[in-house]
């Protein structure tokens, strides 16, 4: 039996503070179509915002690798459970660097930006 990764977590003020410093990361928001039209996490040019639903990820390994390209990856859904399963697969597939939004977006409207609407 091979032991599961441990990834990085992420609070919402530690993706800020990165999100500030202007850091070129990536968020990749794991959740259906349906909840990103709802809302989403409002980012910097300097971060580059991808949206694949959770299902979808392995279909695109290849190309969030390019994406990606040696940068922080910050993964987040609607409370953490899914981006963090989505986290732990992409670093089994070699992928550096993934954290994990400790709580998800819900804790991101909740902590950081009340703007965003929970749900």
């Amino acid at each position: 039996m091979t032991q599961a990764i441990d990834i990085r977590r992420c609070s919402p003020e530690d993706l800020r503070r990165r999100l500030e410093a202007g850091d070129p990361v990536v968020v990749l928001d794991v959740r259906e179509e349906e909840e990103r039209r709802f809302c989403s996490i409002p980012l910097p040019g300097s971060a580059t915002d991808l949206h694949v639903p959770i299902g979808h990820v392995p279909d695109l390994i290849d190309e969030l690798r390019r994406v990606i390209s040696g940068r922080s990856l910050f993964v987040y859904c609607h409370h953490g459970v899914r981006s963090l399963a989505t986290a732990r697969w992409l670093a089994e597939q070699g992928l550096a660097d993934v954290a994990n939004l400790e709580g998800g977006i819900d804790a991101w409207s909740s902590s950081v930006d009340p703007g965003v609407p929970r749900y």
